[in-house]
């Protein structure tokens, strides 16, 4: 069986293999045997959320009946945002989490995360070992009688993780903000208001009203631009845009700047410094950041350590560093001293800590990181192969490094999430480094979708 995860679980169009009923309910059921090797429980339980996608209460059907054919029991807390699931699994010292979700994909697409007892995502070995069951067919013997599982709704599951957000917080209640959210029509649609509501001063709310379909719909961390302009009109300090888990977070400072994670970690580090001088002074994150980040992480004093893409890699790295912060350009941001994954609300919450300590606003703290031009392709293709497997688009990257030399970087990779290959290139030109990436763009579509030479992938500009 080809591998179905991806940099951050099982992904793909909802109804289709690998995101089917059939597969998601052999997923339940591997699940329950992998995860409660570790357990000493009799009756093991799972935690199960999901975002709002059409799709997410037919794949909470087929979860939680091969859960409990497995003989583990459900606790099922409905839509809550991924970081919350993974919050009540230590809460609750359930065997792990499910969390039915595509994150910012549209609302076609489904996916399905898993989380350990730790409340941390699943290692790639174990990912395997999921994978594994399914290919053989290993159910193990099916329990009978009682020792089939029961779900059951964990109804204050959301009040919990909302409490444990607001104490995060550590200044007066509420703050003197005018904070505008945008919800994306997705997980953080109930939560992110109520808790919002109860730190700041005044409080305005977009895309909260989900039908199924309007999930990430130009709206959210994917289309910041959106709460950017509502930022700007109703003259607010502060904007927060999650994405359909909420678990990545785009910030928008008073002035519209659109805040990434790259800017987010900038502007967190100077707190972490000041706040506890003698911590480990390394910030990590993935081979995407901007190499403006680092260079304003060395000013401060920090190292940054990079990983491959995905936050499952960047808590993996903090783990082995010793770091207290990291996250992804994207906007998933991790403060192991609070939560073990990227947590949107969680990040506004300590962005909010740090414009409380500092008395200063966002866009002044921002003023630390100032970033090198830098090009990002998506690229879509339909052969998922790695592009650095082709000699011919190998060569064109080894080309474009050469020409940056030690001023710029080159990242080619396919995504684990969708059927792209992503192109990075960064440097002090900006006309440099788009001539570079379009070659590269123009070398992987001719070699794994044979189209047209002068096809010209969409840019995306730093």
């Amino acid at each position: 069986m080809a591998r179905i995860f991806g940099t951050d679980g099982v992904r793909g169009l909802a109804n289709i293999a690998p995101m089917s009923p059939e597969v998601v309910m052999a997923l339940g059921r591997a699940a329950v045997h992998v995860l409660a090797l570790a357990s000493s429980e009799v009756k093991p339980s799972l935690i199960v959320g999901c975002d709002t996608r059409l799709s997410s209460p037919l794949f909470e059907a087929a979860l939680t009946a091969g859960i409990c054919a497995a003989g583990a029991d459900v606790l099922n807390v409905g839509v809550l945002p991924t970081a919350g699931v993974a919050y009540l699994v230590r809460h609750t010292g359930a065997i792990g989490g499910v969390v039915i979700s595509a994150s910012h994909n549209p609302y076609m697409d489904n996916g399905i995360k898993f989380f350990s007892a730790t409340g941390t995502k699943l290692e790639d070995r174990l990912e395997e070992e999921l994978e594994a069951r399914i290919s053989r067919g290993d159910v193990g013997t099916p329990p009978t009688g009682e020792g089939i599982g029961r779900p059951s709704l964990y109804e204050a599951g959301a009040g919990h993780y909302i409490d444990f957000l607001k104490q995060t917080f550590h200044y007066e209640i509420p703050m003197r903000l005018r904070i505008g959210l945008d919800c994306a029509n997705g997980a953080a649609s109930t939560v992110a208001p109520a808790l919002f509501r109860q730190l700041g001063d005044e409080v305005h709310v977009w895309h909260a009203t989900p039908d199924g379909v309007n999930i990430n719909k130009q709206c959210g961390a994917v289309y910041p631009a959106f709460l950017q302009q509502k930022v700007l009109e109703e003259k607010l300090d502060i904007g927060f845009a999650f994405d359909g888990d909420a678990d990545r977070l785009i910030a928008i400072d008073h002035t519209g700047r659109i805040l990434d994670g790259d800017y987010l970690l900038a502007v967190c580090a100077q707190a972490l410094l000041e706040g506890d001088p003698v911590s480990q002074r390394i910030i990590v994150s993935t081979v995407m950041a901007n190499l403006g980040l680092e260079q304003a992480l060395r000013q401060i004093g920090f190292e940054l350590y990079r990983t491959p893409v995905g936050d499952k890699y960047v808590v993996e790295g903090m783990q082995q560093t010793g770091a207290r912060l990291g996250g992804e350009q994207s906007g998933h941001i991790v403060f192991l001293n609070h939560h073990t994954t990227g947590d949107g609300l969680l990040t506004a919450v300590q962005l909010l800590n740090v414009i409380a300590a500092r008395q200063l606003p966002l866009a002044t703290l921002a003023q630390i990181l100032h970033k090198f031009p830098q090009i990002l392709l998506n690229i879509k293709i339909r052969e998922r192969r790695d592009p650095l497997d082709l000699p011919q688009v190998r060569q064109v990257v080894e080309e474009a490094e050469h020409r940056l030399g030690h001023e710029g970087r080159v990242v080619v990779r396919l995504s684990g999430t969708e059927s792209v290959a992503r192109v990075m290139v960064e440097g002090p030109e900006e006309n440099l480094i788009e001539s570079l990436a379009r070659r590269i763009g123009q070398a992987i579509t001719r070699a794994l979708d044979g189209s047209a030479d002068d096809q010209s992938p969409t840019l995306a500009r730093e």
